[in-house]
């Protein structure tokens, strides 16, 4: 299945509270898969589904990052 997939990367400095935000399209056969490659190292993943698609909380390195995964 193919989906946008929207990267936000919590920006933790004190002087900047703004997010890293990245977009990519890709082709992704197994949504659980992908995230636990891409997050090896993640301390947690928890997965939230909503129509059309599927949202992750990451947690690594005390840095929160949310990848939003909606079908194309």
């Amino acid at each position: 299945m193919e989906y946008e997939v929207i990267c936000e990367i919590k920006n933790s400095c004190s002087g900047n509270q703004m997010r890293d935000v990245f977009f990519e399209e890709l082709e992704i056969d197994d949504p659980d898969a992908w995230i636990r490659k891409r997050e090896a190292n993640a301390a947690s993943i928890e997965r939230e589904d909503f129509p059309g698609g599927i949202r992750y909380h990451v947690m690594r390195e005390d840095i929160p990052t949310v990848y939003t995964l909606t079908e194309i």
